[in-house]
């Protein structure tokens, strides 16, 4: 190392020796009230970015395991004898346990035939205050050539306590995930 560059080098980490002098030699305690003042909002920030994306593939996976049944379901992989409401919640629950707690308990389905989209399109979710009424939901899907719309819903827990109380949408801290297709069965053999 030359003289110069040698020179330079000490004259920068003399600096940054006196940097944090100064900050140790501070005892006014501005700098500790100015950091616990950015700290907050800077934590709640994050948290509230965290638990947003968490949710979110939360969401996603629950969009594809919907997806992935309601084609077993259209192309008659899965004939509309064999399943039922353990079944659906299972092969939803398998692609869902990556990402919730081991047997989904908080997992709702519903599986209908209708007789046209409009009918399915006027089924609405029903909420008695801040809960998901459960009346007449039920797994009763149809033979070949028929309409049917399956609907799943998670109770999503909202884990970080103090943004429990802005980000949840349901009773107990949970926020809605939702996740529904519709279709008609292709015409294969029931």
């Amino acid at each position: 190392m030359s003289d110069t560059a040698s020179a330079v080098h000490d004259k920068t980490k003399a600096r940054r020796r006196g940097l944090f002098a100064g900050f140790a030699r501070d005892r006014s305690g501005s700098t500790a009230i100015e950091f616990v003042m950015l700290v907050i909002p800077f934590s709640l920030l994050v948290f509230a970015i965290l638990e947003s994306c968490i949710s979110f593939a939360g969401q996603q996976v629950l969009s594809n395991a919907v997806d992935d049944v309601a084609r077993q379901l259209r192309t008659g992989q899965v004939k509309s004898k064999d399943v039922t409401k353990d079944w659906l919640e299972g092969k939803i629950c398998e692609r869902l346990e990556v990402i919730v707690a081991d047997g989904c308990p908080n997992l709702i389905v519903d599986l209908r035939s209708y007789p046209t989209f409009a009918a399915a399109a006027d089924v609405k979710l029903r909420l008695t205050g801040r809960e998901i009424d459960t009346t007449g939901i039920s797994v009763t899907p149809g033979p070949a050539g028929t309409k049917n719309m399956l609907r799943v819903f998670y109770k999503w827990p909202v884990i970080t306590d103090f943004m429990r109380a802005s980000m949840s949408n349901l009773n107990g801290g949970y926020t809605l995930q939702f996740a529904s297709a519709i279709w008609q069965n292709e015409p294969f053999n029931d």
